[in-house]
């Protein structure tokens, strides 16, 4: 059994997600790092953890690794973007060409939007100490993420598993229905619950 040590650190000012992750940059020190947003949950659909897979990925190419995965057209304005020259296979990392913060509809460079799942390099704190307000007039990771691949490589890693937004409401009470309907416990009750409200 290996231990686990849990360190919190407070963003003083909402800032942006740039911002968040600099915030630790003194616990991040020389080493690679992990970023997983909270409010997104990422069920997998396999025995392989895509989370692993990118470590691993990160680990053969020294590559920073981006989780993406495919949404509707009509949304893309809503997430950050990649622009990659082939769409990768769910479980698989290609080469990105860029990144863009939230693109208007119809100008997005593809469909596959950042999930919140990064393998980074500890040079992003570098990029980011220089990195200037972006969309929102918020210090963006996805900026300096963008600066990174002027120098390094950063890969696009389609995920095998299913997101759960849980920044919007809807987003929760999808992933609420979803684990729910699945949990070894109380999974059937659920599911009974669900038939006695006939919807």
């Amino acid at each position: 059994c290996q231990c686990v040590s849990v360190i919190s650190v407070r963003q003083p000012q909402p800032l942006g997600l740039g911002h968040a992750v600099l915030c630790a940059k003194d616990i991040v020190g020389d080493e690679a790092f992990a970023v997983l947003l909270p409010d997104v949950l990422v069920k997998n659909r396999t025995d392989e953890n895509d989370l692993s897979l990118m470590i691993q990925r990160f680990e053969q190419s020294q590559a920073a690794q981006i989780m993406v995965e495919a949404v509707p057209e009509n949304l893309v304005d809503q997430y950050g973007i990649v622009d990659v020259a082939v769409s990768p296979n769910e479980g698989e990392s290609v080469l990105m060409q860029g990144i863009v913060e939230k693109p208007a509809v119809g100008t997005a460079p593809s469909n596959l939007s950042v999930v919140g799942r990064y393998i980074l390099p500890a040079h992003i704190m570098a990029l980011l100490e220089n990195t200037p307000r972006g969309a929102g007039n918020e210090f963006q990771l996805t900026d300096a993420i963008a600066a990174l691949q002027q120098t390094k490589a950063v890969e696009a890693y389609r995920m095998n598993g299913q997101t759960f937004d849980c920044g919007s409401k809807l987003g929760y009470l999808k992933a609420v229905l979803h684990y729910g309907i699945e949990h070894p416990k109380l999974g059937a009750d659920f599911k009974g619950l669900i038939r006695e409200l006939a919807l």
